[in-house]
């Protein structure tokens, strides 16, 4: 069985949830704190910025009031105003480098969390990648990282330095007129819970948006994709409108998310309306009667914008960090899980023994994971199946445990320097066996070895060092044919690139370009033909020379002359290196010096093809069918 076909991914429409339902884990400030602190020098400069900034603004309402109380007096102003337009243009030019510092410092938040986050998929175990989708994924690389940013460019920061003008203005305006200030106090204690209530329905409401943008994400990718086939089955418009159901869903969290927060936004406006008005009118009742002065007033109303500006900060911030958290939230989630090589510490590999094999199975038994996320037409099945058997229990009938096993009890091995074929029916476990020795799962039981040795006891960049593999499918990164080849040979020159090009009948490839190995291959290998993205994916492994080959239906889609190339290049390379090699047609790998021939994930024979169509039905079979006796 292959790993695509054991491995199916969930579908595009995702799991089943609630317009309401909080979907995944929320993330906390302590884990947003350390793409700050990562920053901390210029976030300290930013600080400091903000606190001359802060102090500057202070100053203007005391100035003011005295340039009142000169001209009441008469007297003459002086340096008083040079001194108010100074803190005025000062301030101004520190918001200003403030303000810059901030957004470079968005940026850097979002380029360490991408490079956080990039470094942890790619490093995932390739199971991960079986039930996730590639457009979920995507998503959150691109645009849930993106929302970090706002943590620092919408009022985080500059609420730390706007807390000491709030501060600072509480005091001048307790000073100035306690009375006025419990009134202001009233209004802005109101602002501030209604704020923090509506503050935890942000978080969840845009954890729940970016969920739907990573699932129009995989929409679309999965039909950019499959383009040709969706176009080939005049499924255009049925594609059109999976995908803009997918773009309402998002739409709607977005419109969901915009409602919560268009009742935060006014909330410091409205505070300061009705401050303003409060203060304006008790404050003309005591200017009236003899309570204050008139520049104390003036200074009060100043004090006043300087304590609500930091407090649509602190909501901003408030906002801000939330709608973050939601998203960083999503970053955690993949973050946290466990990296391919994270569970290696707790292995204890098996005895080495000594043997001159290049590989051996002992009894290997392998099920592939149950998938943590299944679509609800999975789930709705795998139901159904356990009430059919439940049923049929009930009834007295006998119901046969369902048996997840790919490969069972699986013993074989392949001699150093011999060219070993694994045969079989569709399903047989044969790009299982490929895929266990390049450790991209570990076996359930039983033993694996290369060199006597326990893979398992192997770095897994050493055991892969020493392994070509070719997959099924053939694939061609987006790029050109150079970056195809030096994928796991950076070092190849040029001339050794065009040799391996030669060498599997690529040479046309390579020459019907002036770009020569520069030539553009396409997305996904576009640019060529089936055989040639096969032969190019071969060329790539021949590239690095290693000492055992692993070619999963490597020929399959060539022509009979191109084949023949093929396995002549093989062969050239062949030498002094283990081959095991899958393939449907036999024809390919009569000659290998032994066959493993395997059926529902078991061993039924192995020998030389004139060996197994004599003692082995199955291979007798197959071999009829492709008239080969």
């Amino acid at each position: 069985m292959s790993t695509s076909s054991a491995s199916t991914r969930p579908s595009r429409r995702g799991l089943g949830r609630g317009r309401g339902e909080e979907v995944g884990p929320r993330a906390t400030f302590r884990q947003l704190l350390p793409y700050l602190l990562e920053h901390r020098t210029v976030l300290s400069w930013v600080i400091v910025i903000s606190v001359l900034g802060a102090i500057a603004s202070l100053a203007q309402p005391l100035l003011v009031s005295q340039v009142i109380a000169r001209v009441e007096a008469g007297e003459t102003l002086g340096p008083l105003v040079v001194a108010l337009v100074a803190l005025v243009i000062a301030a101004g030019l520190l918001s200003g480098f403030g303000h810059y510092l901030l957004q470079r410092t968005g940026e850097g938040v979002v380029l360490s969390s991408r490079r956080t986050l990039v470094r942890r998929l790619l490093n995932l175990p390739i199971s991960q990648f079986d039930e996730r989708r590639t457009g979920d994924l995507v998503s959150r690389v691109g645009s849930d990282t993106t929302l970090l940013r706002a943590v620092l460019t919408q009022g985080l920061v500059e609420a730390i330095g706007g807390s000491l003008t709030f501060v600072g203005a509480l005091i001048a305006m307790a000073v100035i007129d306690p009375v006025l200030l419990g009134l202001t106090l009233l209004v802005v204690v109101i602002a501030v819970v209604t704020v923090v209530l509506l503050s935890q329905r942000i978080r969840v409401a845009s954890r729940a948006a970016q969920e739907k943008v990573g699932d129009l994400a995989a929409a679309v990718e999965r039909a950019i994709s499959a383009v040709r086939t969706v176009r080939a089955a005049n499924a255009t418009e049925r594609e059109i409108a999976a995908v803009e159901a997918d773009a309402r869903g998002a739409w709607e969290q977005g419109i969901r998310v915009a409602r919560i927060s268009a009742l935060v936004v006014p909330i410091s406006s409205i505070a300061l309306q009705v401050s303003f008005l409060v203060v304006l009118g008790v404050g003309g009742f005591r200017v009236a009667t003899g309570a204050i002065e008139i520049g104390d007033l003036v200074a009060f109303i100043l004090f006043l914008f300087l304590l609500i500006g930091p407090l649509g900060q602190a909501f901003g911030a408030i906002t801000s960090v939330n709608s973050a958290l939601g998203a960083l939230g999503r970053i955690q989630e993949i973050v946290a899980l466990p990296s391919e090589t994270e569970a290696d510490a707790d292995i204890v590999p098996a005895a080495d023994e000594p043997t001159d094999a290049a590989v051996s199975f002992h009894d290997v038994e392998f099920a592939y994971p149950e998938r943590a996320h299944r679509t609800e037409g999975e789930k709705a099945a795998a139901e159904a199946e356990a009430a059919l058997a439940a049923t049929r229990r009930a009834a007295g009938e006998e119901v046969a445990p369902v048996d997840a096993r790919v490969l069972r009890g699986v013993t074989f091995a392949v001699p150093r320097g011999a060219r070993v074929a694994l045969v079989g029916p569709s399903g047989a476990g044969k790009s299982t066996v490929l895929a266990l020795i390049e450790r991209f799962y570990d076996p359930t039981a039983g033993v694996i070895r290369m060199g006597g040795v326990d893979i398992r006891a192997l770095d897994r960049a050493e055991l892969r060092a020493r392994l070509g593999y070719v997959e099924q499918d053939a694939p061609v990164l987006a790029g050109t044919l150079r970056d195809n080849l030096l994928l796991g040979t950076p070092g190849a020159s040029d001339e050794q690139c065009a040799a391996v090009l030669r060498s599997v009948n690529l040479g046309e490839v390579l020459d019907r370009s002036p770009q020569g190995l520069d030539a553009p291959v396409g997305e996904d290998g576009v640019m060529l033909s089936g055989g040639e993205r096969q032969r190019l994916a071969i060329a790539r492994a021949l590239l690095a020379a290693p000492p055992i080959l692993l070619l999963d239906e490597s020929t399959s889609s060539l022509d009979g002359r191109n084949e023949q190339l093929m396995r002549e290049a093989i062969d050239a390379v062949a030498e002094d290196r283990t081959l095991i090699v899958i393939a449907h047609r036999l024809s390919t790998v009569v000659d290998s010096d032994l066959i493993v021939v395997l059926d529902h994930g078991r061993v039924v024979g192995t020998g030389t093809h004139s060996e197994l169509v004599r003692d082995v039905p199955l291979y007798r079979d197959l071999a009829k069918h492709q008239l080969l006796v």
